[in-house]
């Protein structure tokens, strides 16, 4: 027997080595059927999160470098052209059974869809899942139909038709700007119940009763569904006409104009206290006025007519004293509010700052400035209303002087702005007062002179103008003298 030498025991070695990775890269696995971890895939943009468990044999086949893949099939439970939900990393399940989480696509909607497992290394396909229903509920929440005008009316013999409102505004998250929805109407049949009525966006309705829609999910739930609206028949050839504001009513014209809707027709005419409306001819009419509002609406062989008691929110109010006010620096003003609105707040502040402590109705107002009081109405409607009023010092238009000025400067600066000549020759003394331009054109001649010239701009065009005054005392003794204006 010849002894092994080194190199027939390496040559020996690499032929196991090859031996074995052979084997291995020709090892079979066996992924089982994958167990769904629900009975429904009712999926939203708040919750996409499925689990599925399967098993597989023998572990030790799978290569370092293995993946798990989830394929899911389409509506039908075809996978001819599947779509990959998730990829596990590479080597990261190696034990079974495994648990694998997936979320299913936005444009899943159906009830038979299938799922199944496959592995890379080695490469292997389980068995199709069970069916299962599937939908991603891209919109799910309520929305309007038929302009959220609760009634509508056909002629005999005629029919109404009933459709989503679009575009979604406001609390209408209108399921038409998601496209690719289908929808399903139902019309009540007790309390609790309905039955089935048709597929679409719209539905034309000849039969009375309570109809309403929803979008189409499935067996899964949602809250994807219109209002209700009761269609009646004008058998008399005169039907009501619902109207609805859209902010209420009362309503809060803080929000702005309201939005009133009355069933639909072939033509419209609104009305306001019994007025006609020039150019309000839609189904829908914008206001922010209370009052009488009313529609005519034509439905072809016979009309309707409704009408409703409009009432805003907004509260009135008044306050006691004007925009300016003078007072001397020794008086104060009482300033009073009134209003009608529902619990109110008052606010007062002077020169833009909060006064402290003022939140009555009423404030005493004891310095010179700028002043603001804001109304709120806190309950219901809330809204605020602002006053604004200056005060301003008195100015003493008969001061105790001693000459009469022969310069002033009116420039709004409340210095030397008029003429203010000595107590004895103003109002009051049966003195009169003459005053003549350069020319000697009159500009005042009064026996009642209040120390207010000029009353009016000079249109001064250079800088000083010089006038000239007669003052005729009671006794006829004459004063005479110069005014010079100072631009």
């Amino acid at each position: 027997m010849l002894k092994p030498t080194y190199l027939s025991q390496f040559i020996y070695g690499i032929c196991i080595c090859l031996a074995f990775m052979f084997q291995k890269a020709n090892a079979q696995i066996v992924i089982g059927t994958p167990n769904l971890g629900f009975s429904q895939a009712c999926a939203s943009d708040s919750f996409n999160t499925f689990n599925t468990t399967f098993i597989f044999s023998p572990e030790s086949v799978l290569n370092a470098s293995n993946q798990f893949i989830i394929e899911m099939s389409d509506a039908d439970g075809d996978f001819s052209d599947p779509t990959i939900v998730h990829t596990t990393a590479a080597g990261s399940v190696t034990v079974s059974p495994a648990t694998i989480a997936f979320s299913i696509p936005e444009t899943t909607t159906g009830e038979n869809y299938r799922i199944r497992v496959k592995s890379s290394a080695p490469a292997a396909t389980s068995a199709r899942s069970v069916p299962f229903a599937a939908y991603y509920k891209i919109q799910d929440s309520p929305f309007t139909i038929n302009n959220l005008v609760s009634t509508g009316a056909f002629c005999s013999g005629g029919s109404y038709l009933l459709s989503i409102d679009n575009p979604g505004s406001g609390n209408n998250d209108s399921p038409l700007q998601y496209p690719g929805l289908t929808y399903k109407w139902y019309k009540e049949t007790g309390p609790t119940t309905s039955s089935f009525v048709a597929d679409g966006p719209t539905l034309t309705v000849d039969t009375e009763g309570t109809y309403f829609v929803k979008t189409n999910y499935g067996t899964c739930t949602s809250n994807s569904f219109s209002n209700r609206v009761t269609i009646s028949e004008a058998v008399s050839g005169e039907a009501n006409a619902t109207i609805v504001s859209s902010l209420g009513n009362p309503y809060c014209p803080e929000q702005g104009l309201t939005t009133l809707s009355t069933i639909g027709g072939l033509s419209y005419q609104w009305y306001k206290d019994g007025n006609l409306i020039e150019d309000a001819t839609n189904q829908t009419y914008q206001t922010n006025a209370s009052g009488s509002f009313s529609v005519q609406v034509d439905l072809g062989e016979c009309s309707a007519s409704g009408s409703i008691e409009l009432v805003s929110e907004l509260f009135d109010s008044t306050i006691n004293v004007p925009e300016f006010n003078e007072m001397a620096e020794e008086d104060t003003l009482l300033v009073t509010v009134t209003t009608t609105a529902i619990n109110p707040e008052f606010t007062w502040y002077l020169n833009a700052s909060v006064i402290p402590g003022e939140t009555n109705a009423s404030f005493e107002a004891t310095e010179f400035g700028d002043y603001r009081v804001s109304i709120t109405q806190t309950t219901g409607c809330t809204t605020t209303v602002d006053y604004l009023f200056s005060i301003e010092e008195e100015l003493d238009l008969f001061p105790d002087v001693e000459n009469i000025p022969n310069l002033i400067s009116p420039n709004g600066d409340s210095i030397n702005d008029t003429w203010i000549i000595p107590t004895q020759y103003v109002s009051g003394t049966d003195t009169e007062v003459m005053i003549m331009n350069s020319q000697g054109k009159v500009v005042v001649q009064t026996k009642d002179y209040l120390n207010n010239w000029p009353e009016n701009d000079l249109k001064l065009t250079r800088i000083n103008k010089v006038y000239y005054y007669i003052i005729t005392t009671s006794d006829n003794k004459t004063l005479k003298g110069s005014i010079t204006v100072v631009k």
